[in-house]
């Protein structure tokens, strides 16, 4: 088994994914993180893309300049999370709470998915 399969089957709980951000690994691609509790984390610059964080609690946390491409996002809390200049394009964020989320300069496509009466243009979003 290939280090990088490793390294994916061990991110599945939050500990494990603090750890090792804080030992500077940014790479979690593909991560399974649904429910997952990381209110008020910095996570400024990671990589969760292809991510399950579905229903997951990221409320008031940094993910400044984060790749959440082709993330499921559904139903999660991203109320006052700082989101600006953060990757988007494909994102499922639909039920999403974005509440006070900050998004300015965050990039999407049209293939991202957002809740219901959300207007990305007015939150300052960039459209690729």
């Amino acid at each position: 088994m290939s280090e990088a399969a490793k390294f994916q089957q061990t991110v599945s709980d939050v500990t494990t994914l603090l750890q090792k951000y804080a030992a500077g690994k940014r790479d979690f691609n593909n991560a399974n993180l649904s429910d997952a509790q990381l209110f008020q984390q910095n996570l400024k610059g990671v990589d969760l893309s292809y991510a399950d964080l579905s229903q997951a609690n990221l409320s008031n946390a940094n993910l400044r300049g984060a790749d959440l491409s082709y993330t499921d996002l559904s139903q999660a809390d991203l109320s006052q999370a700082d989101l600006r200049g953060s990757l988007l394009l494909a994102a499922n964020l639909r039920q999403a709470k974005l509440q006070h989320a900050k998004l300015e300069g965050a990039d999407y496509d049209r293939n991202t998915h957002f809740p219901e009466n959300f207007d990305p243009v007015q939150a300052g979003m960039n459209q690729r």
